[in-house]
């Protein structure tokens, strides 16, 4: 039987990288897909191809649109709170308009996301799934504002799993914290170095495994979380990055 039949997820950054990846493994589980994205073309373009899939266009840093999109829809069973950015640069070398452009969209996106979903999800419980990252639990000296992005969703996943319990929700909330995964994130990160090749080196060898993971990895731990077999697990973190944790 499909893990994830009959059940309706909405994922943002849904258009590409890891969220195309769970878009497409949530569709083989059975579920019905909204993929909410900024970048409609590479959207449309993935729900056609996974047929029980729909698009919606969502800028996850303002809530007008997190109401519009979410409007669209007569149920939430699980969000997943995918999409984020990486801004690579020290202390003294990022800026305050790239720190707060990294808060909007990977603290403030969970937030208002987590807010606009709720009423959808209360009446009959469900999990939320936020993407941190080993950076939201390990330091970089090079990714400030993505470490301080990636522990504030840390913590404000575990605020929101045990709120969701006092008050009887039903719904689950935990954080997926995947290392260096080849997508086309890692791309736009090496494209702001000077030296592509060191700093992929630098990913590969943080991990003791000797390689970056797969979006399919990450995939798998979702699909997991997304259905009724992770009914107990909540406010937990889900350290998927190849031992560099350890």
């Amino acid at each position: 039987m499909a893990r994830l039949a009959g059940k309706i997820a909405f994922i943002t950054g849904g258009a590409s990288g890891l969220g195309a990846a769970i878009a497409r493994a949530y569709v083989a589980e059975g579920a019905s897909v909204v993929i909410a994205d900024i970048d409609r073309e590479g959207g449309e373009a993935l729900a056609a191809e996974l047929g029980a899939a729909r698009f919606v266009y969502l800028d996850v840093t303002t809530e007008a649109s997190w109401a519009e999109a979410v409007a669209t829809c007569e149920r939430i069973d699980v969000l997943v709170n995918n999409a984020g950015i990486t801004t690579l640069g020290s202390i003294e070398d990022v800026t305050l308009a790239q720190f707060r452009h990294e808060l909007d969209i990977d603290v403030l996106g969970v937030f208002m996301g987590t807010q606009a979903a709720l009423p959808k999800m209360k009446v009959h419980g469900g999990s939320i799934i936020n993407m941190s990252s080993l950076s939201g639990v390990k330091a970089s000296a090079n990714l400030v504002a993505y470490n301080a992005a990636k522990a504030a969703v840390t913590l404000m996943t575990k605020s929101c799993a045990l709120h969701f319990a006092e008050k009887g929700y039903g719904i689950r909330c935990n954080s997926v914290h995947p290392g260096a995964i080849h997508t086309p994130i890692i791309d736009k990160v090496l494209a702001q170095s000077d030296d592509p090749d060191a700093l992929y080196r630098s990913f590969v060898d943080v991990h003791p495994v000797g390689r970056l993971g797969k979006p399919e990895e990450i995939a798998a731990i979702a699909v997991y979380l997304g259905s009724d077999e992770s009914a107990f697990a909540t406010g937990a973190e889900f350290r998927v990055d190849g031992g560099a944790s350890i």
